[in-house]
Parts: structure tokens; sequence; C-alpha cells
């Protein structure tokens, strides 16, 4: 069988046989001849960002989705590979880095390309490994001087996350002599992350900025039925639709209204059909899925087993499913061609309270519409309040029947609702990306990751992890805190017998138990209750396997 060679692999032999200083000027015309291969041309921002990469500079990337970045981050893992050097490529979710892993594999070869997700590891010595966020940072908290030479942090304004911007923030805090590559569509403002960078690793840091989105978008406000909006969309042929909602019983709820739409032709459920048969569904679920797959409706969130998630993307990337009921987090998800983007609302529970959508957060969405190569343009349609529209169609009911107007009961905003208009829409349109605030939370986990690193020695990990907090881009006041929080921490893990005092000649001794296997977890929150579940599975059940992995699947989502 004849095998096409990856593409990259056959341009980096010419750098195989070099010995010494690499020839720059020679990776760049390289890499430009692969751009050329496939009928582009860098667009400014991709060429500037690539030329400050080659001078070893830090670059913060922050153009619209569409725009290149990917490109970007290919010619760093092509420098990285030239120079005979580790590159790794991070992201939020396993679904992205999955993807980007095939991609890259294609580009330079399998043979040159590694996974690392928490639940799978390929080819771990790779000159480029592909990772969640959360997987570097804890290698990074493990190994004081992890052998890593360039880093790319996509979706990069995750910083900010409440919960899991710490995983964006620990490599630029302990990796000291690595080149990052931070990217996204939705940063604002970034001086304080490129003066903290810069003078912690002594490098200059790069801000590239461009504004130039390949598929234009087009955005309206519609004060109609949702119902008549989507099959107005579908008419106009503004299929695949991602149907935004913020919260999982939403998802269900949306898809079930949109069931007396007519959104696929007899041939297309067919297709649909024929492209379900070897598919395994045998969940209580499986039957609402299905029946929803079947109409061309779609549900994706993170509620949903992996497995119900792919074949939702699988169909959309043909084409076959015209709707997508799914909550924000397709943002960051995986590369499904998706034309239009319908908000049903402005608001989120963001956590802590509730609260109207950021800009960050409606520019994150809303650049999900549209796809190089598939659209000349996407859609982005937010709807307005439903009690507001349901009041309006009331109101000219009354104006046609005024005798009506006593049985006819106005709707009330709903509780912990909020109500926005056309005027907060416009707002949000105009507005900037809020200025990322950091975000650095402590956990049991993290320091038993310190305490557990190659060169911890009586308390070294400790240490370690004070000079994190103090070197962490937080207020003078927050570090203060952080600071007893985490003396907090280890007490309750040496009360808990899994890390031990131990007195010696010259002092106490910090050691975590030697009975504790090294790569001791307890970053899962949901652990205790996969224990407990494997205990009501029968092992000698038929399914007793799939049934353990499904488990454990739904616990690593």
């Amino acid at each position: 069988m004849n095998t096409v060679e990856a593409p990259l692999a056959k341009l980096l032999a010419e750098f195989e046989q070099n010995e010494g200083e690499v020839d720059h000027d020679l990776v760049l015309d390289r890499f430009l001849d692969y751009v050329s291969s496939l009928g582009l041309e860098l667009y400014p921002a991709q060429e500037e960002a690539i030329l400050e990469l080659l001078a070893f500079k830090h670059v913060i990337l922050n153009t619209p989705t569409g725009s290149g970045k990917s490109l970007v981050a290919m010619a760093l893992h092509f420098q990285a590979m030239a120079e005979g050097r580790v590159s790794f490529y991070t992201a939020p979710t396993k679904a992205l880095v999955n993807e980007k892993f095939f991609s890259l594999c294609d580009a330079f070869g399998p043979e040159k390309v590694g996974l690392l997700t928490g639940d799978a590891s390929v080819n771990h010595q790779a000159p480029v490994i592909c990772c969640t966020a959360e997987i570097l940072s804890n290698m990074v908290l493990r190994e004081d001087n992890a052998d890593v030479d360039y880093v790319v942090m996509d979706e990069f304004h995750f910083y900010g996350d409440r919960e899991r911007g710490i995983a964006w923030q620990i490599p630029l805090l302990a990796m000291k002599d690595t080149v990052f590559l931070l990217m996204s569509a939705t940063l604002g403002d970034t001086s304080q992350i490129e003066q903290s960078l810069s003078e912690f690793t002594r490098r200059q840091v790069t801000a590239v900025k461009g504004n130039e989105r390949p598929v234009p978008l087009e955005f309206t406000y519609n004060e109609g039925p949702l119902q008549e909006l989507v099959e107005d969309l579908l008419r106009a042929g503004d299929a695949p639709i991602y149907l935004v909602n913020f919260t999982q019983r939403d998802c269900a709820e949306q898809a079930q209204n949109l069931t007396s739409v007519n959104m696929c032709s007899k041939e297309e459920k067919k297709a649909i059909n024929a492209e379900l048969e070897n598919s395994r569904f045998d969940t209580p679920y499986a039957k609402e899925f299905l029946r929803l797959i079947r109409s061309g409706i779609g549900i994706h969130h993170g509620g949903l087993l992996p497995k119900y998630r792919r074949v939702v993307e699988k169909l959309a990337q043909t084409g076959m499913i015209k709707v997508i009921s799914g909550t924000d987090t397709l943002g960051v998800g995986v590369n499904i061609p998706i034309r239009t983007v319908l908000l049903r609302q402005l608001y989120k529970f963001d956590g802590e309270k509730t609260a109207l959508l950021t800009a960050r957060a409606f520019h994150q969405i809303s650049g999900r519409a549209g796809r190089k190569g598939f659209d000349d343009r996407g859609r982005v349609v937010v709807q307005a309040p439903e009690w507001i529209i349901e009041n309006r169609r009331l109101k000219a009911k009354i104006a046609a029947q005024p005798h009506l107007k006593k049985k006819l009961v106005m709707k009330k905003t709903p509780p912990r609702a909020i109500s926005w208009d056309r005027k907060q829409f416009e707002k949000l349109l105009g507005a900037p990306p809020e200025p990322l605030q950091a975000q650095f939370s402590l956990g049991h986990g993290m320091l038993l990751n310190l305490l557990q690193s190659d060169s911890d020695q009586g308390g070294a990990g400790y240490r370690r992890l004070l000079e994190l907090i103090g070197r962490s881009h937080s207020t003078a006041g927050q570090k203060k805190w952080l600071r007893r929080r985490a003396a907090e921490l280890f007490r309750t893990l040496v009360a808990a017998d899994i890390v031990q005092v131990v007195a010696g000649p010259k002092g106490a001794s910090v050691r975590v138990r030697d009975d504790l296997q090294h790569d001791f977890s307890l970053n899962y929150s949901l652990s205790l209750f996969l224990v407990e579940a494997l205990d009501v599975l029968d092992p000698q059940a038929e399914s007793f396997a799939v049934d353990a992995l499904s488990l454990v699947e739904a616990i690593l989502e």
C-alpha cells in the first residue's frame, strides 16, 4: 500500500543533516513553501507573529476566529523540529487536543507527534506533544526543569477562567527558558501579562493584533418567535445552526421544542439512519437522543457521554444535522462548520451570580459562525427575551380583540432571569473584550504535585509553591491570602496522613507517604462516586467492561 508522506516531514529532512546553528531564514523559506503548497498566502499578522517567534520572542496573538492562528502554531512546531527541540500544544478541551493531534500527524507524520490528555498517552517522547493545559501545568509542577522549549497555548482567554485559569498561568510562572505563543480571538488588554512574562523570562514579548476576518459576520436582533426564525434560517440555507443555551436542561428543552419544525427531507433522514447503523446506543437516554438526531436536531454539552457528542459532531460535519442545541462550550470545541450562531439569551450564571454576558463571552461565542472554506459569511442572531416576544403577541391580539383584555395575562420576567434589549445587544457588538483577570486558585492536588516533584527534598515542593505565589499575577492582598491558604492545605494533608513531617538530625523534613503511588491524583471531584459506582456493577455481566469504561469516561470528562 502506498503511503502519502507528511508534507512538513519531507521539508524537515533538509535540517536533519545539519549540525550546530540552524539557518532560520531557510526555516522560514521552507515553511513558506508549505504555505504556498496549500494555496494560501500569509496575512500580515501571521507573518509578523512567525518572524517574532523565529527571533525567539514570546508572542501574544490576538486575531479573529478563522484568521489562521493555527498556521502560526504550525510554524512554531516546524521551527522547533528544525532546531531539534521540543514543542507543546495545549488547549482547554480534550476534543480540541485530539483534533489538533490528528491535524499535526497529517502534517508532520504520526511518529513525530504525541498525545497526553490524562486518559490517553500516545508517543509521549515525540518532539511535538498535544495536551490539555492542565496536563502541562501538572507536569511543570512535578518536574522542576521540564524539557519543553516552545509552548503554544490555544484559547488563552481561559487564563481568566475562575476555576481553570491557574492552569494557563502556572507555565508562565515556572517555565523560565521556554518561548510561548499565546493565542485567542478575545484577549483584550494584555499589558500586565506581557510585563510579568518579560520580567520573569528576560525575553521580549510581542503582542500581535489583527482585525482581518476571512469570513465576515452578519449580526441581527430578532424579535419574533424562535421556531419561525429557525424556519426562516433553514429556508435561507443558513444551516447548520448552533442554538446556544447556558444550561444542559435548556439544551434538551429547546431541542424538543423544535421537533415540530421540518428540518430534513426524507432522503436526508435516510442518510442519517444509514450513518447510525453501526453505532451502539444502549443507555437510558439513547431513545430520546436518537429521536432528535433522526429529526435533524443534535444536542451537545458536557453532560453527554463522549460517544454521543462525537456522533453529533460527525453528522454536523457532513451537514446532516441542521440544528445543534448546545451549551456555549462549543465556542472552544471541535471544528464543526457552523453557519449560524443563534443566542436565545444574553445572560448566564457565571458560577457565582447571574449576569449579562461579558463582551469577551459574546464575541467568543459569535466567532463560531462562518467557517473559511465552507461559508462566504457567518450569521449571528440574538433573540429578544421570549417573555417580551410573547407580550408583544398578546398586545397585538388584544388590539384586534379588546374583549380579551381581562382574560389574557402579560408574562413577567422569570425568576433569576435578566432582561435585555436591542440597545444592550448593540453595546456588546461594539465593546472590546475586557482585560483578562488573573486567576490563581490553590488545591490539595496542586500541593501534592509539588511535594511529589522530582526535585523535592525535605519540603522543597512547599517552598516552590510559595515562590509561585510570589511570582503570580495576583495582587499583594491576594498573595497574602494564598500563603495562608497554602498553609491550611498543607496541615490538612498532614492530618490525613498523606503527607508526613519527619524529624531528622538537621531538623524536620516533609515527604509524601512511601506507599502512595507517584502519580496519585486528587484532581477529580467525582472520583469517590466512581469508586462507589464500580461496586454496584456485576463483574460477571457481559456489559461490565463497557459499563466500567463509560463510568470512567464520564468522570474524566
